[in-house]
Formats: C-alpha cells, sequence, structure tokens
C-alpha cells in the first residue's frame, strides 16, 4: 500500500513540481509526472534511510516535491547538454 500511496503523492508532486520550474521541459508532461513519481520514491527512500520516515511512511509532500525539483533540474541538464552537442 505504501508504494501505491508514493505513486499517487508523485503524481501530484510532478505537477506542482512543473509549476514551481517553468520553462521549457525537454519531455513534457508525462515524463515531468514520472519525474515526480521517482521524486517521491527517492525522497521516501532518502527519508526513511535517514530516520526522518517509518518504515512504509511515505514521505511528506513537501520532501517529495523537493525530491521531484531536483531530478527535474537534473533530468533539464542532461537533455540540455545533449541537445547542444548534437
Amino acid at each position: 500500500m505504501s508504494i501505491l500511496a508514493t505513486i499517487v503523492i508523485g503524481f501530484f508532486v510532478g505537477l506542482v513540481a512543473k509549476l514551481l520550474m517553468p520553462g521549457r521541459d525537454p519531455g513534457g508532461f508525462i515524463v515531468t509526472t514520472i519525474l515526480g513519481i521517482i521524486g517521491a520514491m527517492v525522497a521516501t527512500y532518502l527519508g526513511q534511510a535517514l530516520g526522518l520516515y517509518a518504515a512504509g511512511e511515505p514521505a511528506g509532500f513537501i520532501g517529495a516535491v523537493i525530491g521531484a525539483i531536483i531530478l527535474l533540474a537534473i533530468y533539464r541538464a542532461v537533455l540540455g547538454k545533449r541537445g547542444r552537442m548534437a
């Protein structure tokens, strides 16, 4: 059940991350949503490893948004460099 909660939170986190980081995304809405889900999962497992969340407890919304924004920034940087080199 915690993975399902993480995915649902991640979907909304992806939407919020897109709103907080305006500009052109190389992947669009779908990729931003997937990055939100991955960001929520990373925030969940990192938070559990650091003792911020109990086992089985999903990351908080703010932590997941921060994780998604970091992943979105990395994604933009990687694809931006690849696009300039081609």
